[in-house]
């Protein structure tokens, strides 16, 4: 098994162990206050994406996560060896996109927790999944903005 796909398997890890303490040891709404007007523990569900967009609409999300995990396994397979920056952005996009899935297969929802008040903006609930979903891509655009400069570099100039 290469190590982009373990580091996967810790995301996914992560993610369902804080969301099974959550479920277990809190009551949904109930909130805990970690850094009073800043960071939150909230026992929260989301049947829908981002900012509660896509309410309920499970099958969507599964057809859509098969075709994403599908693709990010295949470009892995094919670009990720030779680019480990790429590989890492990858490897949390699927940690986190398989995390999620996991939420909506067994629980019809996805569980959510931190929660932050950023210049009294309350952003919305999220977990594990989302954090390792937001960075992949911020990585993943990272990568190819590396690799395009590297292309150019390297072109020879007319």
């Amino acid at each position: 098994m290469h190590w982009y796909y373990v580091i996967a398997l810790i995301i996914i890890g992560i993610d369902q162990l804080t969301k099974w303490i959550v479920v277990k040891e809190m009551e949904l709404g109930e909130q805990i206050t970690i850094i009073e007007n800043f960071f939150y523990l909230t026992s929260h569900r989301n049947s829908g994406a981002a900012w509660g967009i896509l309410q309920g609409q499970m099958i969507f999300f599964y057809i859509v996560t098969i075709i994403v995990v599908v693709g990010i396994i295949y470009y892995m397979q094919k670009f990720a060896k030779n680019d480990r920056t790429l590989a890492v952005g990858l490897s949390l996009i699927l940690g986190g996109a398989i995390g999620n899935f996991i939420d909506r297969v067994f629980r019809k929802e996805v569980v959510d927790f931190a929660d932050f008040i950023i210049f009294n903006y309350n952003f919305p609930i999220f977990n594990v999944a989302d954090s390792a979903l937001t960075i992949g891509v911020i990585v993943v655009i990272f990568a190819t903005i590396i690799d395009e400069l590297k292309q150019r570099k390297e072109k020879p100039k007319k």
